[in-house]
């Protein structure tokens, strides 16, 4: 049993090992010059990506147990969680006052034009018209807007004198919304966020293929504790591939934005292999609270934190989005709240979605 676990969870122990030879060679890399650094991070970022995998693998063994809409939010949190972490790590290294606006914006982006578009694009080149409950897409809709207007354009109007006392609204505000958000979720209105679908039926004296695998995962207290350690693992590689990053990239052409992509996308990283399987399966309602609920709750949860940070240090962070970041921002929602309106999907909503986030990463190339 034990020798089981240890072969299954070889990543997060091949990451101790990592995480020691980092601390170790830290100096010796610098001195390696940047093109030694950025080796070290490209090989720091594909570890933590591992690892994350490994946590959202424990987060959905227990969405399994617990099902949906319970399932999609153990696994959307830790996707934010390890977001925040990293965040949280390099912002104490980093001067960038924008890193914050552009690593929500970025998930976002990764989020809503990225995963749900190229799943809902290969989940209909396979299946057709994919069906879900529109009164999710229509909830979360409603709340992305709602918090990233509170928390990312009205601040362009806010006086410097008082962004204290904005940055304490808002996250009061982002406290409430998200409260009421779980009220709902767990609560009487549970029902947005799930969809009956029909069951396959199994010859007698076979166990159907969750059944056949949740049997097969460990218990939920050994997923719990790995989930904590995995968070852990990729907070510690997380501070190392911050330096070794941050070395290799300055005073290059690199986009300005480049290190929000990649925190944003390490995040997003088991989210997309996840997603891309229930597309795939014809189970398109997890696509959705995986997309959708990813994105609010990397606003709704990271904002309050950040700008907790903020308030904390004295040193605001530069919320407000620019002008061509608002724009991507209410072209991709007012497309979400049309294709994610009438119950089903298909792969022209998600191409739309994809040539969104195509431009998206053209617009990252070309600085803006």
């Amino acid at each position: 049993m034990v020798g089981s676990i240890l072969k299954q969870e070889r990543i997060l122990l091949l990451a101790i090992p990592a995480a020691i030879v980092a601390y170790m060679a830290e100096h010796a890399i610098f001195e390696g010059g940047k093109t030694a650094s950025l080796i070290a991070a490209i090989a720091l970022i594909g570890l933590i990506v591992l690892v994350s995998m490994r946590v959202a693998h424990h987060a959905e063994i227990l969405a399994a147990k617990v099902g949906d809409p319970y399932g999609t939010m153990i696994l959307t949190l830790s996707a934010v969680a390890v977001e925040v972490l990293i965040l949280a790590i390099i912002m104490s290294e980093s001067s960038s006052p924008t890193l914050v606006r552009d690593t929500i914006y970025s998930a976002v982006m990764i989020d809503i034009n990225g995963i749900l578009g190229l799943a809902a694009l290969l989940g209909g080149l396979r299946h057709g018209e994919q069906p879900y409950n529109d009164d999710s897409g229509k909830t979360y809709g409603v709340m992305i807007l709602t918090a990233m207007g509170i928390s990312m354009i009205v601040p362009e109007f806010i006086p410097d004198e008082s962004w204290h006392v904005y940055s304490a609204f808002t996250i009061v505000a982002m406290i409430a919304l998200y409260a009421l958000f779980l009220k709902m979720q767990v609560g009487p209105h549970s029902y947005f966020f799930s969809y009956a679908y029909p069951r396959k039926t199994h010859p007698a004296g076979q166990p159907s293929e969750s059944h056949a695998e949740e049997e097969d995962e460990g218990s939920v207290p050994l997923s719990i504790g790995l989930i904590i350690a995995g968070v852990v693992l990729i907070g510690v590689l997380a501070e190392f591939m911050s330096s070794f990053l941050s070395v290799s990239l300055e005073g290059t052409s690199a986009p300005p934005a480049l290190m929000a992509v990649v925190v944003a996308t390490i995040s997003a990283s088991p989210e997309i292999l996840t997603a891309l399987r229930s597309a795939l399966r014809n189970r398109m309602q997890a696509v959705v609270n995986i997309a959708m609920g990813a994105s609010l709750s990397t606003v709704i949860l990271t904002v309050p934190v950040m700008e907790g940070i903020a308030l904390y240090t004295g040193q605001p962070f530069i919320m407000a989005m620019t002008p061509v970041q608002t724009v991507m921002v209410f072209i991709t929602l007012i497309a979400a709240a049309i294709n994610l309106n009438d119950g089903e999907t298909n792969a022209i909503e998600g191409m739309t979605h994809f040539i969104l986030f195509a431009t998206f990463v053209m617009l990252l190339f070309l600085g803006l």
